[in-house]
């Protein structure tokens, strides 16, 4: 949590996929207490029933001129799985909670929903990292396992490295990135190595850091940069 001078932001994280929390200004109306999520909930809850439903929800993460040629994956029984092939090179899917930093307190919430869509760099650096959370959890492993399995995965070269120009859209309205947050704002999301610096969450910079891999084996920083609006070209909320 950042302080500001009369407001304060927290931030937290769905991520392949990310997920951001601003919080209202000092002196609103009380919060109702956060849910519990101890654990994986039924497979069933985490599917989504309507598989077109799912292809539009992923296409929503970014303007029709790129999503309406990318190939969009969506989540079944056994992991993603392509429901349409496309030609520009982008990946269009819906996130899940796992894919969230291990902290995060609904890291098993399975109302989430990212939608999010990969340029190129980042389907072939970043989407394997995500493909791996969803086969572990999908296998019934524990959140302890998991962060395991990703260590146990970096350390054996299972992981493609990350990629210079990974990034992705995240623009939707449809989206559910935490119980605090809705759909939260349109943003972009940058990836580089854990060392980069942006001056992100700095007074007046329009950078924010996404903590989505702070407590992972992965070696990577993330970087969100908001936009003025959404996928569909109506303007967003400000700041």
């Amino acid at each position: 949590m950042k302080q500001g001078t009369g407001r304060w932001k927290r931030v937290v994280t769905l991520g392949v996929l990310l997920a951001v929390a601003m919080a209202a200004a000092e002196g609103s109306p009380a919060r109702k207490p956060p849910r519990a999520y101890p654990g994986m909930a039924p497979l069933a809850q985490y599917l989504m029933a309507d598989r077109h439903a799912e292809i539009a929800l992923a296409r929503s993460a970014a303007p029709k001129a790129i999503s309406g040629e990318a190939t969009i994956l969506v989540l079944g029984p056994h992991g993603y799985v392509t429901a349409v092939k496309g030609s520009n090179g982008f990946v269009c899917l819906v996130d899940r909670s796992w894919t969230a930093q291990f902290d995060f307190p609904e890291f098993w919430n399975p109302g989430l929903r990212g939608p999010m869509c990969l340029n190129p760099p980042a389907v072939r650096s970043i989407l394997p990292i995500s493909l791996k959370r969803t086969e572990l959890a999908l296998a019934g492993k524990s959140r302890t396992q998991i962060l395991q399995g990703m260590k146990a995965a970096v350390a054996a070269k299972q992981l493609p490295p990350l990629e210079p120009g990974a990034m992705c859209y995240m623009m939707s309205k449809q989206g559910y990135l935490n119980d605090d947050a809705g759909h939260w704002m349109p943003h972009l999301m940058f990836y580089t190595p854990r060392d980069a610096e942006w001056g992100a969450d700095q007074p007046g910079s329009p950078v924010m850091l996404n903590p989505q891999f702070h407590d992972a084996a992965e070696p990577i920083k993330v970087f969100m940069v908001p936009t003025a609006r959404w996928s569909d070209g109506t303007p967003a909320p400000a700041m």
